[in-house]
């Protein structure tokens, strides 16, 4: 007994700390998976021990909500669902009840309340009893009405979400990968808990209603579905549901199943909720579960491989980051040999040794995770020596997380990662420099600076006497230089490696500037918050950079080197302008796909990575395959284009 009870108070301890980590700091510190089977092994010992130890997570709904939004405690206890990753256990809840089968969104849950037709009050779930005030912040949401027809007091839940589009176009303004986020539910819950909600509104966070608390006078013939449809009817966009019976439930989740790797919204499983209110109702709860509804969550695909070696990777913030390498595996539908171990807390937590036999999956069907270590050796060493400088490695502990880093603050990483922005195809654009060239001539005292790559010319001697150099290598090399000279405005201010400041975000920031660098340099927070897509953080990192006295000296060395040039954005050229397209497979016209979606842009078109309603066209040059993406286009009537059909103009 005494130690089972040791064990059980060892799992709430650690189950407390990922809760805190996920709910109150929005990071991660375990998979979802590890949490879960950690959680079932607690509530499988508390039921065999018949005792609760006190602080278990089993009798605690989420965390407790930071200090800096107000609190407010909800009317009625907003408790967590009960769960299965077996049909038959969802089967066994329906019973002989009909009920209405939905997404389980992944995001943050917020009660709304309108009093007279207007919003009065937005409160997240925080830890079920209380949670904080971010009424400014819903006033924001993309698609959350502001003023409905009903005049009573409603009451309403659902969740605030960002799709996989908008976090995809989030993180490619911010140039710094280890600056990017995660996910987007973590996105999602600090974009939606901003002290500013001009950031919310840079989000593009989406408010789906999924359940209605209240609203006196209404008569809903004691039905879910008709609450959800009268919803609908005051202006909310409702999360998708079928109605769905004991029998009809495989047909249902045939559905689900298939449509769940093509969403553009994150979701981790589904919910069940009986149509017949009152009878859900006299069903009551338990101390933690309500027994009205029921959640269903995937049950990962999982696949067992051995790791091969662990990939110390540098990064421009000195962190060195672990990469698991493993024998390949195909995980829905794809190879997959690698996976980020996030940090040296997750890496010790597996204790990984070479070798071990590993079970690896896509958490929600997306992103590469380890999931367990069967072997569990621990025989993996951590380095105490910076793969790119050689110089020490430390261990730090920050928020009970430990991490690697690179103890240089001259560390050639992060140098390379600059240098490697700045003449990256996006930014200056010049041929032949790879992070190998650059590496070469930084360890040769060529380059100290961004200026100094314009000074390669007068190192000959020294460059066509390197590896891999010669006469040739370095015409190419100058000439390529040379043609760099000549830029754009937001070619520069991408190049320079301005925090949360991508190509995209550049481009705006001048056209918002008339193309003045000077006036750019001397524009304040609050004049940068006012163009579209910024908030505060962006705006704070623009004026900040600008400011920085050293960034000033690069600066201003380096412009006497560059011919600036104004984009030409003619009119006539923008018949792209109100067009989505989504692009998949293989191109044959355009060098690459990239460079397609930059035609697009430059003509006023938009690219997304997800066929949604919103698509005007699926480029796809193999028009008639089977892919998931031709699959979802047919379903929503999107037409299929080929590139020869774009390039012959049959979007019009």
């Amino acid at each position: 007994m005494m130690d089972k009870r040791e064990r059980m108070k060892e799992l709430a301890e650690l189950l407390n700390r990922a809760a805190r980590a996920y709910y109150q700091e929005d990071r991660e510190i375990m998979s979802n998976l590890e949490y879960d089977r950690l959680y079932d092994e607690l509530e499988a010992l508390e039921k065999e021990t018949k005792m609760v130890l006190a602080g278990s997570p089993t009798v605690k709904v989420g965390y407790e909500a930071v200090d800096e939004l107000p609190k407010e405690a909800h009317e009625s206890p907003m408790l967590s669902l009960d769960k299965t990753k077996d049909v038959e256990g969802l089967r066994s809840f329906l019973g002989e009840q009909e009920a209405l089968l939905s997404w389980k969104l992944d995001g943050l849950t917020v009660v709304l309340t309108y009093r007279d037709g207007q919003l009065l009050k937005a409160v997240t779930r925080g830890n079920g009893v209380i949670g904080e005030v971010i009424t400014n912040n819903a006033r924001v949401f993309k698609n959350l009405p502001l003023q409905i027809p009903y005049q009573g007091e409603l009451v309403l839940r659902g969740e605030a979400i960002i799709t996989y589009s908008d976090f995809e176009r989030i993180n490619r303004e911010i140039p710094d990968g280890e600056a990017r986020y995660k996910n987007p539910r973590n996105l999602c819950s600090g974009s939606v808990r901003q002290l500013n909600n001009q950031v919310t509104a840079s989000r593009s966070v989406r408010f789906f209603a999924f359940a209605l608390v209240s609203a006196p006078g209404v008569d809903f013939e004691n039905s879910r579905a008709r609450q959800m449809e009268w919803l609908n009817r005051q202006g909310f966009e409702t999360v998708y549901y079928r109605k769905v019976t004991a029998k009809t439930l495989d047909e249902a989740m045939a559905y689900f199943s298939e449509a769940v790797a093509h969403n553009d919204f994150p979701s981790d499983g589904l919910v069940a909720t009986y149509d017949d209110i009152a009878y859900g109702e006299s069903l009551g709860s338990t101390a933690k579960f309500p027994r009205n509804s029921f959640a269903f969550k995937w049950a990962d695909e999982l696949q067992n491989t051995h790791l091969r070696e662990i990939e110390w990777s540098p990064s421009r913030t000195g962190l060195i980051n672990p990469v698991a390498i493993f024998d390949p595996v195909e995980l829905e539908g794809t190879t997959v040999t690698r996976a980020s171990l996030h940090n040296i807390s997750i890496m010790r937590g597996l204790e990984l040794g070479i070798g071990d036999e590993i079970q690896v999956y896509k958490a929600n069907m997306i992103i590469p995770q380890i999931a367990e270590n069967l072997t569990r050796s621990g025989l993996l060493d951590i380095i105490n020596r910076c793969p790119a400088c050689g110089e020490r490695a430390e261990i730090r502990k920050v928020n009970e997380v430990e991490t690697l880093c690179c103890t240089n603050p001259s560390c050639p990483a992060r140098a390379i990662k600059s240098y490697s922005l700045f003449v990256s195809r996006d930014a200056l654009n010049i041929d032949g420099v790879s992070e190998m060239t650059l590496e070469k001539f930084i360890g040769h005292g060529l380059i100290h600076s961004l200026a100094d790559i314009f000074r390669l010319k007068e190192h000959r001697e020294v460059i066509v006497n390197l590896e891999g150099f010669g006469e040739k290598s370095f015409l190419n090399l100058t000439e390529g230089i040379e043609r760099a000279r000549r830029t754009t405005l937001p070619r520069l201010l991408y190049g320079l490696g301005i925090p949360n400041v991508g190509l995209a975000g550049a481009k705006l920031i001048c056209r918002a500037f008339d193309s003045d660098l000077e006036k750019i340099r001397q524009a304040s927070a609050e004049e940068f918050s006012e163009i579209d897509g910024n908030g505060g953080v962006i705006a704070g990192s623009i004026v900040d950079y600008f400011q920085d006295s050293e960034n000033q000296k690069k600066l201003e060395e380096l412009l006497p080197f560059l011919t600036i040039e104004k984009e030409q954005t003619a009119e006539a050229e923008q018949d792209l302008a109100g067009l989505t397209f989504v692009i998949t497979g293989a191109v044959e016209h355009f060098a690459n796909r990239k460079e397609l979606k930059e035609e697009i842009e430059r003509r006023g078109g938009k690219v997304t990575g997800s066929v949604t309603s919103k698509t005007s066209f699926l480029i796809n040059n193999d028009a008639s395959s089977g892919s998931a993406k031709n699959k979802k286009a047919r379903e929503l009537g999107i037409p299929i284009l080929t590139e020869q059909d774009f390039l012959d103009g049959k979007y019009r």
